[in-house]
């Protein structure tokens, strides 16, 4: 297997430094159909169809739905603001999403599956040094790169799920050939690249995912501390339907600055980071993964809507909030499209990366919480 060739370097750095919550739990049930006469009303000519959902006194969560998507993107949530970022990096980061979505949608017009424009979507996020997956992965404790992605069908449940690989550059192509060509849901480490190997992917050096940004968030983590970063932004995913009216979802991340070697997040644990079934919906969660596995938080969504009539966006709310209650303020977010295209962006923190695509061709993306 490869190795990094930059031992020194990482020689020095060495020596310096499932709960299940109920569904009755998430509160009282909703009548049926909650909220499905103004979701399935299409937007009136020339009006909006973006609705800021409007929050409880004291609720620090956004919540943002849109009707009639067809595929969206995130880019992660966290800590995002105004101040910390450049106008030359906001618009990089503006345009690659941008770029993202409309590979997606394209994929989609062009009449390919809905799990293809996901993984299309994220290989542009994946080959980026912008977000913390593929290429702009972080690093581990060990100043080594270790990559998580699933990807998961609607239509058949099918789902594909890779974790700690270290030489794959595009997870969730690899995820996708899982899900495709293999009896199995999930592989890590040496098993997964093998696999790759069999399936003709080719590998990449450690060197690879290298970027100086994710270098310094490395050092700035240790500073003579153990603790990880559980304030990391840049895990990506996608959700899309397409023109059979299939959900697909998937997610592709590196982590955590600074985390245990071996460390598992929630974004290749179905149910948990990715999730997608017909009828309900599609989602990709980014944020404190331990919580999100605890909540199993795609899932509830899905078992809300399915089981409650909530909508969406309700649902979504919920889930999150659940999070909150595990993990304080703070704990991440989601993007969640159901089999009517009425979309949901819910996050607690100052921003997240995110975008979209209407079935008329509109192309939104938004970094900020305020937006």
């Amino acid at each position: 297997m490869f190795r990094r060739t930059s031992t020194l370097a990482r020689g020095a750095l060495l020596a310096a430094a499932v709960v299940i919550t109920p569904i009755t739990a998430l509160g009282a049930a909703a009548a049926p159909q909650e909220g499905t006469a103004a979701d399935r009303a299409p937007a009136a000519a020339g009006g909006s169809r973006t609705v800021q959902d409007p929050k409880e006194s004291g609720d620090p969560n956004t919540s943002e739905r849109v009707r009639d998507v067809v595929f969206a993107i995130h880019g992660g949530a966290g800590t995002l603001r105004r101040e910390d970022m450049t106008p030359e990096l906001e618009r990089e980061y503006r345009a690659k999403l941008t770029e993202a979505v409309r590979t997606g949608q394209r994929a989609l017009a062009d009449g390919e599956s809905g799990v293809a424009a996901v993984e299309a979507a994220i290989n542009v996020l994946e080959d980026s040094p912008l977000f913390n997956a593929g290429k702009g992965a972080v690093f581990t404790t060990d100043a080594e790169n270790e990559l998580d992605a699933a990807i998961m069908d609607g239509a058949t449940l099918d789902t594909g799920a890779v974790t700690g690989v270290t030489h794959i550059r595009n997870p969730i192509s690899l995820a996708r050939e899982m899900m495709e060509n293999s009896r199995h849901v999930l592989m890590s480490g040496e098993g997964a690249e093998r696999f790759a190997q069999h399936r003709g992917m080719d590998l990449v050096t450690q060197d690879y995912f290298f970027t100086e940004r994710r270098w310094e968030s490395l050092m700035a983590a240790k500073g003579g501390e153990s603790d990880f970063d559980f304030g990391e932004t840049g895990t990506v995913g996608a959700v899309g339907i397409d023109g059979n009216g299939d959900l697909a979802a998937g997610t592709s991340t590196g982590g955590l600055t600074n985390k245990p070697v071996g460390r598992i997040g929630d974004s290749p644990i179905v149910g948990a980071g990715t999730y997608a079934k017909n009828g309900n919906i599609a989602a990709s969660a980014t944020g404190t993964g331990e919580l999100f596995i605890r909540e199993a938080v795609t899932h509830t969504i899905s078992a809300q809507v399915e089981y409650l009539g909530r909508s969406v966006s309700k649902a979504a709310g919920a889930a999150i909030d659940r999070t909150e209650v595990l993990g304080g303020d703070d704990t991440g977010g989601v993007i969640a499209l159901d089999s009517r295209k009425n979309l949901a962006f819910t996050f607690n923190t100052s921003g997240m990366y995110r975008g979209y695509a209407t079935a008329d061709g509109e192309i939104v993306v938004k970094i900020f919480a305020d937006e």
